[in-house]
């Protein structure tokens, strides 16, 4: 297993991240790796083939695709026969 070193963290970040952790009754450490796991995780979700469709919709949103007029539906045209008549 790996390790990382924060350097630089804002005292009232590292205070929040400590009572978070007591409130959930862990380590820091442990409540920091369950914060990087959930973001990661959910990350990961996002970008899986079943949110494909949103991705697709957000690329598109803003095109005035909404606003398209659908044509009026015809009767189905007769099928062709092939007799040497």
């Amino acid at each position: 297993m790996g390790s990382i070193t924060i350097r630089n963290l804002d005292d009232k970040l590292k205070a929040s991240l400590r009572l978070r952790a007591a409130r959930h009754g862990l380590s820091m450490e442990q409540e920091v790796r369950n914060i990087l796991q959930s973001t990661l995780a959910s990350e990961s979700t996002a970008t899986s083939g079943l949110d494909f469709a949103m991705r697709i919709n957000q690329l598109f949103k803003g095109l005035g695709a909404d606003d398209l007029v659908w044509p009026d539906r015809q009767s189905q045209r007769a099928l062709p026969t092939f007799d040497p008549s």
